[in-house]
């Protein structure tokens, strides 16, 4: 038997919002996907020293966990050398000591 045109447009329309219901975007109050709780850990370190431009700086820092540690430094206005320390920890959070040298 032969499909009419109102059951074929029925159909086509059907198809349709199933598709749209398909596409659309997940839910956006869902949690989010659980991913494992791996402990980051890195080190890195770089440094700037431009006898022309007068340019002194660098920064270095690890972290193993929770735990970082790092120093930064920087050429001031004065000419001297300024250096930051730095820790950062699960309980202490971000403990600096600011060392000016040179």
């Amino acid at each position: 038997s032969k499909l009419s045109t109102t059951n074929m447009f029925k159909i086509l329309l059907f198809a349709v919002v199933l598709v749209a219901v398909n596409a659309r975007p997940s839910d956006p109050y869902a949690p989010p996907p659980a991913y494992p709780d791996a402990p980051a850990q890195y080190q890195f370190d770089y440094a700037v020293k431009d006898e022309y431009s007068g340019q002194d700086f660098g920064h270095n820092e690890g972290r193993n966990g929770y735990d970082t540690s790092g120093s930064y430094q920087v050429l001031l206005p004065d000419g001297s050398l300024q250096t930051v320390e730095y820790t950062v920890s699960k309980d202490s959070g971000f403990v600096a000591n600011v060392v000016k040298g040179r």
